[in-house]
């Protein structure tokens, strides 16, 4: 994350050093959360102190300048862009250099598309379109920490002229403030039990957080104002406050504290299991508002906080936010795997060192130099050039003629599971309730065919198409299946909010209904997988006799088509497909096996696709009787063509 609005530089007096240090405690937050998520599972609300400190900030600016009557917008903006457009510029260009050596063409073209989306200040816009289970995991977009600079600048375009407004109708601007730090947080914690993405990418659910740091930042200013004083300093204002307030120096250092307090309960209570930002997001931004009311005389804020070190990290707080991601990205593709401890401690310093050479070599000479150099148009020129080449890369393709045709072949992103698998009628979305499977197509010999129920998660899904081919025309095969809820029952998935009441519903219709045979299948690695036992159980109180349990599908450590790159490199040869055990992941083999063994205990037809799909020499990627096609369209999930192959051979 960026420093945010530290628009002048550290010598003049409205400087405080222990907001850079607020800052250096923020973005570390967020690297150290990136590189160990199981160390530090709630680092990612560092970005919330930088909204709250954005806030803050960016208010004290502008009407600062409003009330000396100095206030020129194209001045305000040209210091944004010279303030934000030089590291962004680098680090945009380095990822599209570092991805057309390393990305596959639909990777590459995806991140053309992200590239735009960062130059033009829309990424979170994008990143929630393009949310979804079966979108791209998070370790696989180089520019996905973006969404919160796309916040950022949102607000920073629409505030400063509501500012304005407010200030030209002699309204009272506080007021208006606090009304919309009210309405955003409403929106907020009315809409993030509905849907998580939208509230977390959206600017109207997030903006009360930095609307939050503005209305502190009013209410210092609106103080001072009272109290006759002249000085428009931050330090100045922060000093009066203390000298003349009934919060005496001890009174001021609790309130610090327990801002620390704050921040620090959200960093070790809040993780990605919680539903965030929705009420959990008030412990980091009301942490980071204490901090800063304190000032800078509060003994965490002067010893600490003030501290040269950290004062040097806040400084370059945003290089060191913007290239600490894309280097943990493109090295977990380039390895193909997951990062050693060792490998992620190396990538945080050198972030740390291309931050600081960023800093110096780029980003205070531009920041900082002769305001007679203007630098504002060729900075546009660079944005828009690479906005220019990020829309090509998307639209080309990903450029895909720079890899050879073995390469071509096997690089089979564009893959239409969503309607192969039926989701949003028989593959429940986490947004969707069990009511949503009265969309599901039923055939038209339903009544004059046994009942076949397919039930588990989007792992029972990529079954339906062989499952309908193999044994359409002897059973009415139903498809009762949700993303990211295993067929287990009282499982609380983090994944699908619904996931309990949903298996209920399907308990229940199987009671109704009296299937001649039901198919229980999952991703089981991600679920306390023995628990499957009570389904069984409860299936066999239904009556159903004929109970299939379905092993785990092998899965690569990556992508599949990644990992013919990765060994279509290694051996340096353009034989790619058939079978291998290049980048399979070990650990579903060793599932397999206790899977088999609980499946023996419940005495049900175990049904084991690593035993049929892999041996000695590997598992197969290509099916060569359904023209080479692939057998999975990512690291797990199976193609059509694969699940006809699967399970015909059931």
């Amino acid at each position: 994350m960026r420093e945010a609005a530290g628009f002048a530089p550290p010598n003049l007096r409205n400087y405080r050093a222990d907001i850079d240090g607020l800052r250096a405690v923020a973005v570390l937050l967020v690297v150290v959360f990136h590189a160990f998520p199981s160390s530090l599972k709630g680092g990612f609300v560092g970005v919330d102190v930088f909204f709250v400190i954005s806030g803050y900030l960016l208010t004290g600016i502008v009407v600062r300048e409003l009330q000396a009557g100095k206030l020129d917008f194209w001045k305000f903006y040209s210091r944004r862009i010279r303030r934000i457009f030089p590291a962004l510029v680098v680090v945009l260009i380095a990822c599209f250099v570092l991805g057309w050596f390393t990305l596959l063409a639909h990777e590459y073209k995806q991140l053309g598309k992200h590239i735009l989306g960062g130059a033009i200040f829309i990424p979170n816009l994008m990143y929630w379109q393009e949310s979804g289970y079966f979108d791209n995991f998070a370790e696989t977009k180089p520019l996905l920490h973006l969404w919160s600079l796309g916040i950022e600048e949102q607000f920073y375009i629409f505030w400063p002229a509501a500012i304005w407004l407010t200030w030209k109708a002699r309204l009272n601007t506080l007021g208006v403030t606090v009304a919309l730090v009210l309405t955003s947080f409403v929106c907020n914690a009315a809409s993030v039990f509905e849907d998580t993405v939208f509230t977390f990418y959206m600017p109207q659910t997030r903006a009360w957080e930095l609307l939050t740091g503005a209305a502190l930042s009013l209410h210092q200013l609106n103080r001072l104002n009272r109290k006759g004083g002249e000085e428009s300093s931050v330090r100045a204002l922060d000093a009066r406050q203390n000298e003349n307030s009934l919060l005496g120096t001890t009174l001021l250092n609790w309130v610090s504290a327990l801002g620390v307090v704050l921040i620090s309960g959200a960093v070790f209570f809040v993780d990605k299991s919680k539903t965030f930002p929705g009420y959990w997001a008030v412990l980091p931004v009301a942490g980071s508002i204490l901090i800063l009311l304190a000032g800078p005389d509060a003994w965490l804020n002067r010893v600490i906080l003030s501290h040269h070190v950290l004062v040097w990290v806040g400084k370059i707080s945003f290089p060191l936010y913007l290239w600490h991601w894309p280097l943990l990205v493109f090295a977990a593709i380039m390895e193909g795997d997951t990062l050693s401890a060792g490998i992620r401690f190396v990538i945080i310093i050198l972030s740390v060192k291309l931050a600081w050479i960023t800093y110096i070599a780029v980003e205070r000479p531009v920041r900082f130099g002769s305001p007679q150099r203007n630098l504002v148009l060729p900075m546009c020129l660079a944005m828009a050039m690479l906005a220019y080449a990020g829309y090509m890369a998307y639209r080309s393709n990903g450029f895909d003629s720079r890899f050879p045709l073995a390469v071509r072949e096997f690089d089979q992103k564009k893959y239409d599971s969503r309607s192969v698998y039926r989701e949003g009628a028989c593959l429940l979305t986490v947004k969707q309730d069990y009511g949503a499977f009265k969309h599901c197509p039923v055939e038209a010999d339903a009544d004059i065919k046994p009942m076949l129920i397919l039930w588990g998660d989007s792992h029972a899904a990529h079954l339906y198409p062989g499952y309908r081919a193999t044994l359409g025309d002897k059973f009415n095969v139903v498809q009762r299946t949700a993303s990211g809820c295993a067929p287990i029952l009282n499982l609380r998935s983090k994944l699908h909010p619904k996931c309990v009441e949903i298996n209920q519903q399907i308990l229940d219709y199987v009671r109704t209904h009296r299937p001649a045979r039901v198919v229980v299948a999952a991703n089981w690695d991600m679920y306390e997988w023995k628990s499957v036992a009570l389904t069984v159980a409860q299936l066999r109180e239904a009556g159903v006799r004929d109970i299939d349990l379905i092993g785990p599908v092998p899965q690569w450590r990556d992508d599949l088509n990644r990992q013919l790159y990765l060994k279509f490199q290694t051996n340096g040869t353009r034989e790619t497909g058939g079978r291998t055990a290049f980048g399979l992941n070990s650990e579903i083999l060793r599932l397999e096996l206790g899977f088999a063994s609980l499946a023996k205990s419940l005495d049900v037809n175990y049904i084991s696709p690593i035993k049929i799909l892999c041996n000695d020499q590997g598992c197969i990627t290509k099916i060569s009787d359904a023209g080479n096609m692939p057998m999975n369209w990512d690291s797990a999930h199976l193609t059509a063509e694969g699940s006809v192959f699967l399970v015909s051979r059931f």
